[in-house]
Order: structure tokens, then sequence, then C-alpha cells
């Protein structure tokens, strides 16, 4: 008994610690210019946020490296921006406006609203980190000597919680492929998930809740002039397949990118920016041949877990999870999930998308979206490997894997450190020009510095306060090296050059720092790693 209580003391010390770090990355966008609430002066807007001048500059470089990933890149992939109002029968042929649902439930007696397969899927997800804290265990015991698979295989605790979670996902896939709400609710029940508020079961019915927002177009309030806000980007790629194909001269396989808006009404919108009413997507739908639609989800299931590892500071917060019940037009999914401080969740989808899309447009236009195959001597309509990732998530990941905390010494004495560790080529700021003091010319000479390198990397120039004051403050925004100006600069044209995450320094020509911060802060080199 003792030891049980022991272990749930240590659960919940877990969980608010990751709670708290939580909020200090919210509190840390909003104090230093990353993530505003929307309307803050009115008391904020439910989940919808605005960008500050850091987060912009973060958010545009998160696109920048998606799209040269993902165009420049690839001799057959091009880009398209298409309108967020689309003629109302696209929705009705992608299936959005019959079955784009959520299904959600109430506990009576907090009157909180949630979904029921997020609920689902988090109680899963406490059995998938007991068994992370079972192996974390049998490393420490084991050392070097420990064999992570065999002891998932045959440790009896491990194998405990994976029969739950076999358990509960084959009954819960079944209830999703049968739209059984009744059974839907009847596994929350029966696993004793509580309302996170109020602490009780007591829940509502399962209820579907249809997440598009519609308008009229037109002076006529009605139903012929109703229009919806897209709830995706990548029906605005469909419809332009016959565009794209010929103006741009493509052949199958090709691809189309896209970074866009969408809008999804968010009955249980949570999480920061996590889960947002208005966001961005960066999708790409690549057209193959049928029958080879398989060899190319493989081929970019593995190419975008490259691009995310390619920037992260642990690959152990990424990971692969097959989707339990794949949607009305795919014939295989899998999410690219990250650690999360609230959890590991869905940050990327890679579907193969069959030929649905393209199929459900052309029998309701009239208009064949087909392309001819040599090789069959004949029409077809290509299947669609489909990648889609939600860049306010993406800026998410990136913002709570870069905050970091530590201990350091400074002289005799130890001091706690806040700093973002975000990937150089992504950061907001690449380098801070600082003059160490105000007098001496020392300005003049930080100034000609800024001026040779603005014109191809984001740089700032700061004179405030003392030297030690300006490094904390970039360090606070993820500028990854700070230049100063002293008194030898005016002898020998040499600048000392301080590192982020180091807090190493040293001395270097001044004509060297473009080519250093070239190699260390754009994105050529971070794509010739995808490359290499």
């Amino acid at each position: 008994m003792l030891n049980t209580q022991c272990a749930k003391q240590k659960t919940m010390a877990n969980q608010n610690n990751q709670e708290n770090l939580f909020q200090k990355v919210v509190a840390h966008a909003k104090e230093y210019g990353f993530v505003f609430p929307s309307s803050d002066i009115y008391g904020g807007l439910q989940a919808v946020y605005d960008y500050g001048s850091n987060g912009a500059e973060l958010k545009n470089n998160i696109k920048k490296y998606w799209w040269a990933a993902m165009v420049q890149m690839h001799e057959n992939i091009v880009g398209l921006d298409s309108s967020i109002f689309m003629d109302s029968k696209t929705w009705k042929a992608s299936g959005h406006v019959d079955a784009f649902n959520d299904p959600l439930i109430d506990n009576k007696d907090s009157k909180k609203r949630y979904r029921a397969d997020v609920l689902i899927e988090d109680h899963m997800a406490k059995y998938e980190a007991k068994i992370e804290k079972e192996v974390a265990k049998g490393k420490k015991r084991f050392g070097d000597d420990f064999d992570t698979e065999q002891f998932l295989a045959t440790n009896p605790n491990v194998l405990r919680n994976k029969a739950k979670i076999e358990e509960i996902e084959t009954r819960f896939k079944k209830a999703l492929e049968a739209e059984d709400l009744a059974d839907i609710k009847q596994i929350i029940l029966d696993n004793n998930i509580v309302c996170p508020i109020s602490g009780t079961a007591n829940w509502t019915d399962v209820r579907q809740f249809n997440l598009m927002f519609s308008t009229e177009m037109g002076s006529l309030a009605d139903d012929s002039n109703r229009i919806y806000l897209r709830p995706e980007t990548a029906q605005g790629i469909f419809v332009n397949f016959l565009n794209v194909l010929k103006t741009s001269r493509m052949k199958v396989p090709f691809g189309i990118a896209q970074i866009g808006k969408a809008f999804r009404n968010e009955i249980v919108a949570r999480q920061f920016i996590f889960r947002m009413k208005e966001f961005e997507q960066m999708e790409m739908q690549f057209f193959v041949k049928p029958g080879t639609e398989m060899k190319w989800y493989n081929y970019w299931k593995d190419a975008r877990m490259k691009w995310h590892h390619a920037i992260a500071n642990d690959n152990e917060d990424y990971r692969y999870h097959d989707h339990l019940k794949c949607a009305h037009y795919a014939n295989a999914a899998v999410d690219i999930e990250f650690k999360f401080p609230f959890g590991i969740k869905e940050l990327e989808g890679i579907h193969s998308r069959t030929d649905y899309d393209l199929g459900a447009h052309q029998d309701l236009s009239g208009k064949k979206l087909q392309y001819f195959d040599t090789e069959e001597n004949k029409n077809l309509v290509p299947y669609v490997v489909e990648t889609s990732v939600g860049l306010d998530r993406m800026f998410l990941s990136v913002l709570t894997a870069a905050y970091t905390e530590e201990t350091v010494k400074d002289g005799d004495k130890e001091k706690q450190r806040t700093y973002l560790k975000i990937h150089p080529a992504l950061a907001p700021t690449k380098a801070a020009i600082f003059p160490l003091t105000k007098k001496d010319g020392l300005p003049d000479k930080a100034r000609e510095v800024m001026k040779e390198l603005k014109y191809d990397f984001n740089v700032s120039y700061e004179e405030k306060d003392a030297i030690g004051k300006r490094y904390t403050r970039q360090d606070l925004i993820g500028t990854p090296y700070c230049i100063t100006v002293d008194h030898q600069t005016l002898e020998d044209n040499t600048v000392t050059v301080r590192e982020r995450d180091t807090m190493d320094q040293f001395r270097m020509p001044i004509a060297e720092l473009h080519s250093f911060l070239d190699k260390k802060a754009s994105l050529r080199h971070l794509l010739k790693e995808l490359e290499a």
C-alpha cells in the first residue's frame, strides 16, 4: 500500500512539473513577444491568438524551412495559394458537410465539454507513461547492460500496461468504425475516466458536432448563398489539380504544396495554440500512379520525420502513431507525434488518401480530373499521398522544446539561467550586435557591422545596460549569437562572438562574420543535412 501511495505521489508530482513547465512557456511567449491573446485589451477571444514580433519571425522561419525543404528541394513539387472561400459544393464532395464531426461529451457536474476521443486517448497515454517510467527505472538500475527491447517484451508491469492499452484500443477502434457513440461513452465509464475539473464520471451521452464555420456570400442570407470558411487547405489543391498539371508541365508523380489559413469551430479549444479556431496548415498533396501509393507513403513518412529531427534538440521527443481508424478517404494513415508538456500529441499527419478526393470532385463537378498514363495507355485518376503539419502546433513544439532552465556558475555562486535553445536557422534574430560602451566611436563601428550583415540575416542592435543584461535579454528570445564591438575592434577589426547555448566567447575578424553566420544560422546548411 505504501509503495502504491508513493508511486501515485510521484506521478502527481511529475504531472504538476509538466503543467508548471507549460504555464512557464505560455507566460514566456507573451512576455517576450511571441504570442498574445487576440483582442487582449478586451479580455481576449477564446482559442484565437496573435503572433508578436518575435513570434512572427519564428513562424515565418518555420514556413521558409518547410517551403524550401518541400518545394525548393524537389523538382517535381510546385506551390499553390488557393482561396479561403470556395464553392460550397467543394465541401459536399469532400465529405465535410456530412461527416466533419467531433464526438463531444459533457460532464454534468463541472458543466465542461470534452472531446470523447481525446479523453480516451489521454487515458491510454497514462499507461504509456507508466511503461516509459518502468523503462527509465530499468536503465537506471542496469546502466549500459540494459536491453530495452528485451525489457519491453518480458517485464510484467510493462506487459500488463501494454495489455490494457491494447484492450482499450481494440474496443475503441471497433466503436469508431461502427460510429457507436453509446459504446464510446461506455468505454469512458468502464475505465473510470473522470472530468479533470469535477473529478466525477457523471457524463452525458456522446454527440456529434460539425466543426465548419458557415457564412453567406451576397446580399441574401439564404442557403443558396451559404459558403464555408475552409476547414482545411487540401481541397484547394485538389480542385486545382488540372490547372497545375497543365500550366506547370508536371508529370505524375508530382506534388502541390500550400501554406494557408484554415478555420474550425473548436468547442473544446485548449492547450494554448495547440488547438485553435483559426490556424495555419502546411500541406503537400503528392499525386501518384494507382498501385504505387504505399511506396510513396513510406517515402514521405521517413522524409517528414527526418525534417523534424534536423531541428530537434531531442529526437526522442518524436514518434510515429498509426491511426486506429483511417478517415473515410484514406487506406493508410500515421501521425508524427511530439512530446508536449501536456502529453504526446499529433504534430503532423501522413495519409494515403487514395483517389477519393479527385474522384468525388470529378463526380460532383462533371469535370474529368485525370492524367494520361503512357504505360497503361489510358487516362487514370491519380492516387494521393498527403503530408499535413499544423504550423501553430509546429511553432509550439519548437518553443516548448527550446525552453531551457539550468543552473550555472557565476563566480563562486550558482544562479538560475533561462534561455530558448531554438535551432539557429529558425531563431527570430540570428545575431545581436552590441557596442561595449556608448562612446569612443564604438556605436558607429557596431552600426557598420550591422549594415554588413542585415541584408542576409535578421540582426538587431542594442546598446542599453551592461553587457551581461544584454546577453540575458537575447538568451530569452533565443538569439544564438551576440557580437560585441569593443576597443580592440578599433585596433584589429575583430569582435567578440558569444554563443548562446554554451556561453563560450571567442574573437573573430569582422570579415569572417558573414560566412560564420551563413554556416551556423542559414537554411542552406540545414537543407544540406536533409540530403545527407
